[in-house]
């Protein structure tokens, strides 16, 4: 399946998963929270950094926001806008994304 990036059911529920693409954005994570999917492109938008640590840890630990690990920057699961940290008010840039079939894919 072209464009396909995994299974809905490999990512935990809630719960993300890091990518790297072939072509631009190269490194992109998708999170997901019940049949809900919404991908990101990894880089905080402070300084530019990838948000994990660890792989595909991108979430606090009670994983209701995304948390950029480099200066504690936490994000909106569903919208990617910044609630707290040095880049309050900004948002990551989305990646379009949508399952079909039980596919994570990228849109077109």
């Amino acid at each position: 399946m072209s464009g396909a990036l995994c299974r809905l059911d490999e990512i935990d529920d809630p719960g993300a998963k890091g990518f790297t693409l072939l072509q631009e954005p190269r490194e992109i994570f998708v999170v997901r929270q019940g049949e809900g999917v919404y991908a990101y492109i990894n880089s905080c938008p402070h300084i530019g950094t990838p948000l994990e640590f660890r792989p595909d840890q991108f979430l606090t630990r009670d994983r209701t926001e995304i948390l950029c690990s480099t200066h504690g920057a936490r994000f909106e699961l569903t919208t990617g806008h910044c609630t707290a940290g040095p880049c309050r008010g900004k948002s990551l840039m989305p990646v379009a994304v949508t399952v079909l079939d039980g596919w994570v894919t990228i849109c077109p």
